[in-house]
């Protein structure tokens, strides 16, 4: 668990340091874009208060506090999910991942009432409309790791089958 402990405290100070820095000493959240290698990166504040592209934004401060209470449970869940058996590496790190990046965005959610998103990656023909931040990538990342790799320990939690239990399913 050591590992699933210090991949996220490194991707929630990763997520908040960066944070910090576009949006209080860039003063992004008070310019709206900033021009990194145009169209590939661009910075653009984005004040997220609902959840994925904005989905449930504007629903108020009720919407806040149930996002607050559903990232915390899911980061307990899966927090007990991987403690309660062996798992991969991969498995540990993608834990550890998605548990940064949620309390990164939750920790924006009780300061700033919503979440900051500023990373904007286009495409010369094709402008995208969203923003994101690390914690974001970082839950993306850990959800699909969760998915790809659960399942895939060392073994050394899961008990081998009685030969009876094959003999009677034959």
């Amino acid at each position: 668990m050591r590992l699933t402990a210090w991949v996220a405290a490194g991707v929630f100070l990763l997520d908040q340091i960066s944070k910090y820095i576009v949006v209080h000493l860039m003063n992004l959240d008070r310019l709206l874009v900033i021009e990194v290698l145009p169209p590939w990166l661009n910075f653009h504040m984005a004040w997220n208060q609902g959840v994925n592209f904005g989905l449930m934004a504007g629903e108020g401060d009720l919407t806040r506090w149930v996002l607050i209470a559903l990232s915390l449970v899911i980061t307990g869940w899966v927090w007990i999910w991987v403690r309660r058996e062996r798992h991969s590496q991969l498995m540990l790190v993608s834990a550890g991942l998605l548990i940064g990046g949620a309390l990164g965005n939750v920790i924006d959610r009780l300061v700033y009432g919503a979440v900051a998103d500023f990373l904007n990656m286009s495409l010369p023909f094709w402008r995208n409309p969203w923003s994101f931040n690390v914690a974001d990538i970082a839950i993306f990342a850990g959800a699909v790791g969760l998915v790809l790799f659960s399942g895939k320990g060392d073994g050394a939690a899961k008990k081998p089958r009685p030969k009876s239990d094959a003999k009677a399913r034959r």
